[in-house]
């Protein structure tokens, strides 16, 4: 049987639980989920929790994926590049082996039709979930990527990490503010929380104005989850453009730690029925 849980701070609204547990249900296997709340100031008391009760690992979400890094005995590529973990596992000797499965989420969520190489992509916001989104990205072949910021002094050390990891890539940061034209974005990525249940839901990082000059093939990505259909993606069908919501993402970083921890693939689509059904 699997011991696995998730750390982080607040987890009152994570549905982690219940995705995992319809993921263990599709491979036939045993395995139980503890949501464990973690503050900053408790993560080192947590880890020996964790190292002491016989997990076979657990999920890390805000604000702890860039400290966890600090405890690792080694971590994965997409950990490294991104600079933050989100999935560990324990291994037998107790050792801590970091994975970043946000960043094989955000990108397999993207349908295989949409075409990004040479192409420019706008993020909007410039903290952790930003990282995913461009090493995604970068590996769906983007040349330029604009982010979108409220404080560009603050989104300075996220912007200079971001051109030393991939130098192909020209970056642009602005004011969030102040969008006049995205239209030759082919993408436009909300890596912002607002919209999210609790934060802002009746709100969008764009205004309606911003929408009306885009290209008709492009694409709309917002990983916000909760509610699935955010007031940015509503308005985002409302003219006709290509939608992507964060669900998808978090159903496939999901799948994948599943994969890490016991090397078979669970069933994304149970995972997402269990998924929608504990929102609503």
């Amino acid at each position: 049987m699997y011991k696995l849980g998730i750390i982080g701070f607040p987890l009152t609204h994570s549905i982690s639980a219940a995705i995992q547990k319809a993921g263990f249900e599709s491979l036939g296997l045993a395995g139980s989920y503890d949501v464990l709340e973690t503050s900053p100031e408790d993560l080192i008391s947590r880890i020996k929790y964790l190292k002491t009760n016989d997990y076979n690992g657990f999920n890390v979400t805000i604000p702890l994926k860039v400290p966890m890094s600090l405890f690792l005995d080694d971590i994965d590529d997409y950990a490294n590049i991104a600079g933050c973990v989100n999935t560990v596992k324990i291994l037998e000797d107790r050792s801590f082996i970091g994975y970043n499965t946000d960043i094989y989420g955000f990108k397999k969520a993207i349908p295989a039709d949409v075409d990004l190489v040479g192409k420019t992509a706008s993020i909007l916001g410039t903290g952790g979930a930003s990282r995913a989104a461009v090493v995604g990205l970068a590996e769906k072949g983007i040349k330029n990527i604009d982010f979108y910021t409220r404080n560009i002094i603050n989104s300075r050390q996220t912007l200079d990490y971001m051109r030393a990891k991939f130098p192909q890539i020209e970056f642009n940061v602005y004011q969030i503010q102040n969008i006049r034209s995205l239209k030759q974005s082919a993408i436009i990525v909300n890596a912002t929380p607002i919209g999210m249940k609790g934060f802002l839901a009746n709100e969008m990082p764009l205004e309606e104005r911003n929408f009306v000059d885009l290209a008709p093939d492009t694409v709309i990505y917002d990983i916000v989850y909760n509610p699935i259909q955010t007031v940015l993606l509503k308005e985002a069908k409302k003219h006709g453009l290509r939608t992507i919501s964060g669900l998808d993402m978090l159903i496939y970083q999901a799948q994948r730690a599943i994969e890490i921890w016991t090397d078979k693939i669970p069933d994304a689509n149970l995972m997402k029925i269990a998924a929608m059904e504990a929102l609503n």
